[in-house]
Parts: structure tokens; C-alpha cells; sequence
């Protein structure tokens, strides 16, 4: 591959891999990115041309909302046609909300949008972010007769590529922090970088990259537990302003099968609020026909979410709500794949 002429947009958001210790106070502080050669002198080695945008303040990924990913992608929208594609650093806490959230909101995408982080701050001795950032730049800029090898929004996270839609934060302390549970690896990083090219997306028209930036966060969510009270299902699924629940249920999409609890949720549903049946489990699929207490919660009218990570529901159910489409069409466009965010 040619490296001369690619160019590669970093997006520095916030998040542990863009601090450094300040030698005199020893506290973590944000470095300059404009000068990310000189933290991580392997990057001239590419001989890509790169350039650093910085989100100011950083934003800790705890404090990430449906604003700040449109502010990303209208980013990402405005450096379009400059770059052939584009690393967002990001707090770990919620990568996986932003991937699955700007996999929805970047229609026709046809360039690799990597999002990557690190446990560890940059600056430290043994840091899992320059490993990170380089792998992810690499892959960013990976093509193929003109065309790039992973056109899609990722995650990279200690030797492996993931869908970012597919992807949930697993651990709080090993580098590698991610899986991806119902989908396998878009590459793996050893040697040499391995592509799994049977399940990459690829476009088969290039079309305009179309961006959606009209999102509405009128949800909740309603994790079942043994004991669940009807006071506590009841404060849930009649809070204001909510117009779709995700309901974490339990194995394949199992739920109590008491009259009071039937009686909230068929409530619900006749108001016109849409409840789509998400597993607690990390893998396996919703299947509300396998067992009689799934088959109640399908006949009180909950549309099964399938595979679908609890993440990308939250971003999917946003994206539709915030098209103000009616309840019916909603439930009829959450369970079509929009991304591959959903097997089959």
C-alpha cells in the first residue's frame, strides 16, 4: 500500500488515553494534540498525513450525551471529503453508546470511522493506548484497490476490531475492555493485522453521506429482578414523557408471568409507548417463542430486539424517536438491521 497522500482526521474527544502526567503537580492533564508526534514519535513512521481536532474542554465519557454526538458527527460531516478516514479517541465508560450511536446517525458511510481508547494515560510507562492509537490509525487508513478494507464504525481495543454497534464494555480493569458477544472480530492484530473480510460491510453504491442529527432521549429502561415490585414497574413504565422502554429480561427474553405485571405492560402499550424486549444476558438472542413466559410479553405487544446490544438500543430507539414517527412504524423499523446492528 502507497502510504504517501492518505490522510487521516484523529478526533480527540476526552478520555484516560489523551492524558499525561504533569511533572510538577503529578496530576493527569489533557496533552496537545496538535503536537501527538511528539507523545507518540511511532506515527512519523506511517508517513500519513495527520491531523488532531480536540473537543474543548475534553468531555469525560461519563458525561456523554445525544448532543455531543451531534456534535461529532456534523464534525465528522464538515472533514468528510478531506480524510480518507477518521480515529475518535474517547473515554472507554461509553465507546461503545457513541459507536453504536454514530452507526445510525452516519447514513451511507463509506469510510472507516475507528474509535479507540486506552485503560492506561498515554504518558505512562505502560500504557495500552500508543499500541491502540497506532493499530487503530493503521486500520483507518487500510485499502484495497482504492477502496478502504473496513468502511464501517469500529472499535479497536487490544488486538481486535469489533463493530462498534455490537460492542459492550466487559471490564473495568483489563486492557482488553471489550467484546463483542453475537458478532465476530473484523480483524485481529498479531504480526500482521488480519481482516475478516466475510464479515465486513460494504457498500454496494456509493451514495452523499447523509448525517441524522435529530435525536430524542424520551426512553427508559426497566430491568426485571426477582422480587420487582408493581410500584417500581408501574413509576417506570408511567414516567413522563417516556415513548419506548427497553425491557431487560431475563435468558431469551423471559419475563414475570403475574397478571399485575402483564396488566402495567399492556397498559403501556395501548398508551402507544414502544417496549422492545432486550436479554440481560451478554450473548444469545431474544426469542419470545421458546418459552411461554416470552410468548405472553410477544402477545401484550413487546417487539423483540433480537441480538441487539443494550447500547445500540438505547442509539437505535433515539434515532427513530427522533424521526417522530408513530409507534407502529417505530416498532415496525426496530427490528430491520440499519447497521448490522442485528443478525439475520
Amino acid at each position: 500500500m502507497n502510504r504517501e497522500g492518505i490522510s487521516i482526521l484523529i478526533i480527540y474527544t476526552g478520555g484516560t488515553i489523551g492524558m499525561k502526567q504533569n511533572p510538577e503537580t503529578g496530576a493527569l492533564v489533557p496533552f496537545n494534540f496538535n503536537q501527538i508526534e511528539v507523545e507518540v514519535p511511532e506515527l512519523k513512521k506511517f508517513h500519513y498525513k495527520l491531523d488532531t481536532i480536540s473537543f474543548t474542554p475534553p468531555v469525560d465519557s461519563s458525561d456523554i450525551s445525544p448532543d455531543f454526538w451531534v456534535k461529532l458527527v456534523v464534525t465528522i460531516q464538515e472533514n468528510y471529503k478531506k480524510y480518507d478516514g477518521f480515529v475518535i479517541l474517547h473515554g472507554t465508560d461509553t465507546m461503545s453508546f457513541t459507536a453504536s450511536a454514530l452507526s445510525f446517525m452516519l447514513q451511507n458511510l463509506d469510510k472507516p470511522i475507528i474509535l479507540t481508547g486506552s485503560q492506561l494515560p498515554i504518558g505512562m510507562l505502560r500504557t495500552d493506548g500508543k499500541e491502540n492509537l497506532i493499530s487503530a490509525i493503521e486500520i483507518a487508513a487500510a485499502s484495497r484497490n482504492g477502496q478502504p478494507l473496513v468502511p464501517e464504525v469500529c472499535i479497536f481495543f487490544e488486538n481486535r476490531l469489533f463493530r462498534g454497534n455490537r460492542t459492550t464494555k466487559h471490564n473495568a480493569e483489563h486492557f482488553n475492555a471489550f467484546r463483542s458477544d453475537n458478532y465476530p472480530p473484523l480483524a485481529e492484530a498479531g504480526i500482521n493485522i488480519k481482516y475478516n473480510f466475510a464479515y465486513i460491510h460494504y457498500p454496494t453504491n456509493k451514495r452523499d453521506l447523509i448525517i441524522h442529527t435529530n435525536l430524542d432521549n424520551s426512553i427508559g429502561v426497566l430491568k426485571l429482578f426477582p422480587g420487582i415490585t408493581p410500584l417500581f414497574v408501574d413509576a417506570v413504565l408511567n414516567a413522563q414523557d417516556v415513548k419506548a422502554i427497553i425491557l431487560e429480561t431475563f435468558g431469551s427474553g423471559n419475563a414475570p408471568s403475574q397478571p399485575w405485571f402483564l396488566d402495567c405492560i399492556k397498559k403501556a402499550v395501548d398508551k402507544g409507548i414502544v417496549i422492545l424486549n432486550v436479554t440481560q444476558c451478554h450473548a444469545g438472542s431474544v426469542d419470545m417463542d421458546k418459552y411461554e413466559n416470552g410468548l405472553i410479553l410477544k402477545n401484550a405487544g413487546v417487539i423483540s430486539g433480537f441480538d441487539i446490544t443494550f447500547e445500540a438500543a438505547v442509539a437505535k430507539l433515539m434515532l427513530l424517536l427522533g424521526k417522530k414517527l408513530p409507534s407502529e412504524s417505530i416498532k415496525q423499523e426496530i427490528v430491520k438491521s440499519m447497521s448490522g446492528e442485528i443478525s439475520g
